[in-house]
């Protein structure tokens, strides 16, 4: 955990050591370790000199902040009136199988987190599937695997190299 501390005291000293820059504290120490654990948020208190209820509170009042590990890539599907009558639940369900887990959960390997939201905001290319910010517009289930496979690759592995260019 030395190290850790740390880490956060590298990220906390690029903001000056600002409490008033908690937030994009926090957003980078989530950047760092895909959610916020407990003793990162205890070193970010600490070195900011605020009480840790108070970075707590900012941790659990952002729904983008996590207490809980998430994947290294986030798959998010909107389930918003027009994407959910052009088809998103079928893609959700896809999404499911694929990966395994349900929305909220997180892959055994740590890998992928699956999330659902009630609109993204770019309704006239529903359904959307989006992983890490990047959107996948008038997504099919029959599409989801193709999107998936992409970031289910690891970095040297042939075999999917192969695979896509005799695609």
């Amino acid at each position: 955990m030395v190290n850790d501390y740390e880490k956060v005291k590298v990220i906390v000293d690029k903001y000056g050591g600002n409490h008033d820059s908690v937030i994009a504290i926090l957003q980078d120490v989530q950047s760092e370790y895909h959610y916020l654990p407990e003793h990162t948020l205890r070193a970010v208190a600490s070195q900011l000199g605020l009480p840790l209820i108070q970075v707590c509170g900012v941790a659990t009042f952002f729904k983008a902040f996590s207490l809980k590990p998430r994947g290294e890539h986030t798959v998010t599907i909107c389930l918003g009136t027009a994407c959910h009558v052009r088809g998103a639940p079928a893609v959700l369900d896809e999404a499911r199988r694929q990966l395994g887990i349900e929305p909220g959960n997180t892959t055994d390997d740590m890998r992928f987190t699956l999330e659902t939201v009630n609109c993204l905001g770019a309704c006239a290319l529903g359904p959307i599937l989006v992983v890490d910010g990047e959107y996948h517009g008038q997504m099919s289930p029959g599409k989801v695997k193709k999107v998936l496979n992409k970031f289910k690759k690891t970095p040297g592995d042939k075999r999917h190299e192969e695979l896509e260019v005799s695609s």
